[in-house]
């Protein structure tokens, strides 16, 4: 069992959310709460973590060392401003695939420190690669805070510039239903 993380805040139970989740469990690094208005969602609550299907029911006086950003990137306008009252205290570690830095921390107001992710499928079973860039501003524990979290899921590699994520998602996001489909035509073709 791990030593305990400090407060953490998911935003997003879906599939990626959902798998870092459980990583975090079986690790003993359980998040404080969870927002998804999704009502299977519910079915992540316990002892151990408060599941809200919206953010204003966030528990008032709720101070995250960490928000995750785990939702769709279609829904980034709409969702991240609602968490701007976190904003100058935690980091917001996003998984969402293609928004950037600069627009995560624009739609989450100026004095947001952010780390983009992108996590691959295998997270889902713990043996993921994650790489990681850090925005302006974050701190070396805040960054460390964001390894810890990833690693519950697999390997993770940091890289200083945000151009190189991707590339990083085009392969890591595609690559792994390229392979199957190699492998189904391959059989297929064996038949």
């Amino acid at each position: 069992m791990s030593a305990p993380i400090p407060p953490v805040l998911l935003v997003g139970c879906g599939r990626m959310g959902g798998a870092m989740l459980a990583g975090w469990r079986e690790q003993g690094l359980s998040p404080s709460v969870a927002v998804d208005p999704a009502p299977e969602a519910a079915r992540h609550a316990g002892p151990d973590l408060v599941v809200a299907s919206r953010a204003g029911e966030v528990p008032e006086g709720f101070a995250p060392a960490a928000v995750v950003l785990a939702v769709k990137p279609q829904s980034a306008a709409e969702t991240l401003p609602l968490y701007r009252r976190f904003a100058g205290r935690p980091v917001f570690l996003s998984i969402m695939a293609g928004r950037t830095l600069a627009g995560i921390g624009s739609l989450l107001g100026g004095e947001a420190r952010v780390v983009r992710a992108m996590p691959n499928t295998p997270a889902a079973v713990r043996q993921g690669i994650t790489v990681a860039c850090p925005g302006p501003g974050v701190a070396a524990e805040q960054r460390a805070l964001c390894d810890r979290l990833l690693q519950a899921i697999g390997t993770v590699a940091w890289v200083e510039d945000e151009a190189l994520l991707d590339p990083v998602t085009a392969v890591s996001g595609s690559g792994p239903a390229y392979v199957f489909l190699l492998a189904e035509l391959l059989e297929r073709a064996a038949c």
